[in-house]
């Protein structure tokens, strides 16, 4: 048999097609996403759910008509992001993507944001972009459809659509990432929304079981997973020795553990009723490395050279060079952190000897590492649970040597490079089995 996972990421959708008896992957494909959807805030990052609907129900439908012995259809995507749905369970809004800066704007309560009132007022942390922070400023701005009433993720969404639900039922590691969620007791804080008359649209049911949703063309449909929960189930074999890191566009590390942990930078997201993923995110991750391709890029371009990608002419800067040798000192928070987004980076550390572009290069390499190891630090510092694997994903690591050395030196483990690529539609699948 066969199990197939399907990942709605924020810029492509996969879909892979895995064999359950050795759990390797018989086909793959990649869609672009493509449905950003232009707005006037510049703070406003919003997506098209009937284009991403319609273009992942039409891949799904092409791949059952070529592929028998299907046994099941799992689910994950972007976390934190909302779509409103009507009585019918029909999208009655874009998708508010985990992107969106509404969270973040001063304009909420007397000169103050969501984040920041909730934080203030109940202690509550929870970042613009998040399911419920969203939820609350469309409340108070009036921006909330009429028809809505409920809402959930856009995975959750295509799990209705698949299997004609009207109303949507969450899995634990879905319902936490739209923050105003206490993993202890697997609820929602509904107090803090019914003060601000945020109910209703009525909050989504919710479940701690892999359940199944119901049936597309008679295969059974499972609730959709969290992404970071199912990146985990489709990278990880030992988890309980070992340490996730993930960089692609952001860049996190995930560990598995059988309590909450509260320490800086961290979350705690439900796996299961009694297990945990501790993860650690770095807003900017990848992009810091994309950032100084820019520059040089920018520079070469006016410096008169043709204006291409610059990443194989850093990745030779680097080549037969001691990547522990003397460089700059870079803090990659470009786009802030977690606990402050309004936090900055910065270059220390130059000097007239190292002066260099591998310099600056092999700093922002190290920087990225040291964004993520200091992640892990507050985790074992929190749990005494250390690790001795560390496990790769993410293009970020797989495309660039240098960074996969440097991240096992700072890490002090041996790296290992998940074997797919594919990782969040594979612990789909395996979900949904």
């Amino acid at each position: 048999m066969k199990s197939i996972g399907i990942d709605i990421g924020t810029t492509t959708i996969s879909i892979i097609v895995m064999n359950t008896a050795d759990f390797t992957i018989e086909e793959s494909c990649t869609l672009d996403n493509g449905a950003f959807l232009p707005s006037s805030r510049p703070w406003e990052r919003i997506q098209d759910v009937s284009g991403i609907l319609r273009k992942t129900q039409t891949a799904l439908e092409e791949i059952l008509d070529r592929t028998p012995d299907i046994s099941s259809i799992g689910l994950t995507g972007q976390m934190h992001g909302i779509v409103y749905v009507d009585q019918a369970g029909t999208a009655v809004s874009p998708l508010y993507t985990w992107q969106d800066g509404r969270g973040n704007q001063p304009d909420f309560r007397q000169g103050k944001s969501v984040c920041a009132c909730l934080s203030e007022n109940y202690g509550v942390k929870a970042a613009s972009g998040y399911g419920m922070v969203t939820h609350l400023y469309n409340v108070q701005k009036g921006l909330v459809p009429r028809e809505a009433v409920s809402f959930c993720t856009i995975s959750d969404y295509l799990g209705m659509a698949l299997t004609g639900r009207s109303l949507p039922l969450l899995h634990i590691s879905q319902a936490a990432s739209l923050g105003l969620y206490d993993c202890r007791t697997h609820t929602f804080q509904e107090e803090i929304l019914r003060e601000h008359n945020a109910l209703p649209p009525a909050l989504p049911c919710i479940t701690p079981e892999l359940l199944p949703l119901g049936y597309f063309r008679g295969i059974l449909v499972g609730v959709s997973v969290g992404d970071n929960q199912a990146s985990f189930l489709g990278s990880v074999r030992d988890a309980e020795h070992s340490l996730l890191v993930n960089i692609g566009t952001g860049s996190q590390i995930s560990m598995l553990s059988d309590r909450c942990c509260e320490a800086p930078g961290i979350e705690s997201r439900p796996l299961t009723r009694d297990a945990f993923l501790l993860a650690g995110s770095a807003l900017c991750g990848g992009l810091a490395f994309a950032a100084l391709e820019r520059f040089f890029r920018e520079y070469a371009a006016a410096a008169g050279a043709p204006d291409v990608p610059q990443f194989e002419t850093m990745k030779r800067f680097l080549e037969g060079t001691d990547l522990s040798a003397d460089c700059w000192n870079v803090r990659t928070t470009f786009s802030g952190t977690r606990e402050d987004p309004a936090d900055s980076g910065s270059v220390t550390g130059i000097r007239l000897e190292n002066f260099h572009p591998a310099s600056l290069i092999r700093g922002t390499l190290n920087g990225m590492a040291e964004e993520l190891y200091t992640l892990y630090i507050n985790i074992i510092q929190e749990t005494s649970q250390a690790k001795t694997r560390l496990i790769a994903s993410g293009n970020g690591i797989r495309k660039n040597p240098a960074l996969r050395q440097i991240l096992e030196s700072r890490f002090q483990m041996p790296l290992e490079i998940v074997p797919h690529q594919e990782e969040a539609a594979v612990g789909a699948a395996v979900a949904s089995l």
